[in-house]
């Protein structure tokens, strides 16, 4: 079985551009530690311009996570695209698979790499040059896209863990997963029900000490 191929990272966004200075600003942002202030729509910013650049940040940073398993996430070792043995995912992209169809997770990680990066790519879809619109359907997209890229997360959690952690990449791994949950919940991007597999990490990546100080008594 011919090994799935690696996916190359989506092309630089092009400096001098809008989105250029918005994802320094976001590297900056992520700098200082503060995950919840990094994904909030700098001010005066467009959301499409904001929600575009931190779409390809996400893609990059999954792709690469991917890349480090691999060689383990085989059609033979994974055979279903799955989260756990209650979530199983089927692919369907209306174009080669206009019905749902079951793939091992390899194929499907391959299969919705390729359809992102031909999005991302597409400029009518993520126009890149100044003064350019974005289409109305932008937004719906953007969905789709974080919904597909959710799944690979879910899939290297509950099938790659073990793995990951003898990697040493789990802190990167978590911090990651916390910075697209925070953004998803920021812009509401992807629906509650798509979110279940992961719910119970989600709540321990997200809850914060959010105990208020006592009030002195006098």
């Amino acid at each position: 079985m011919q090994q799935n191929k690696t996916f190359k990272p989506k092309k630089n966004i092009p400096e001098g551009t809008k989105q250029y200075q918005l994802k320094k600003y976001a590297e900056a942002t992520l700098g200082s530690g503060n995950l919840r202030l990094a994904v909030s729509l700098p001010e005066g910013e467009d959301l499409n311009e904001w929600l575009a650049v931190n779409t390809v940040d996400f893609f990059n940073q999954i792709n690469m996570l991917y890349g480090t398993i691999t060689e383990f996430c085989t059609p033979q070792d994974c055979p279903v695209m799955s989260a756990g043995p209650k979530y199983e995912y089927h692919w369907c992209d209306g174009v080669q698979f206009k019905k749902p169809v079951k793939l091992s997770a390899p194929e499907y990680v391959d299969h919705l790499m390729t359809w992102v990066q031909s999005q991302l790519d597409d400029e009518g879809v993520f126009p890149s040059k100044i003064g350019v619109p974005f289409p109305r359907t932008f937004q719906s997209t953007v969905k789709t896209i974080f919904k597909r890229l959710f799944r690979v997360y879910a899939h290297i959690y509950h099938a790659h863990f073990p793995r990951i952690v003898s990697l040493g990449e789990e802190a990167h791994l978590n911090t990651s997963f916390k910075h697209f949950i925070y953004f998803v919940q920021e812009f509401m991007l992807i629906e509650k029900k798509e979110l279940v597999p992961l719910e119970e990490l989600m709540k321990t990546l997200t809850n914060e000490n959010k105990q208020q100080p006592k009030p002195v008594t006098p």
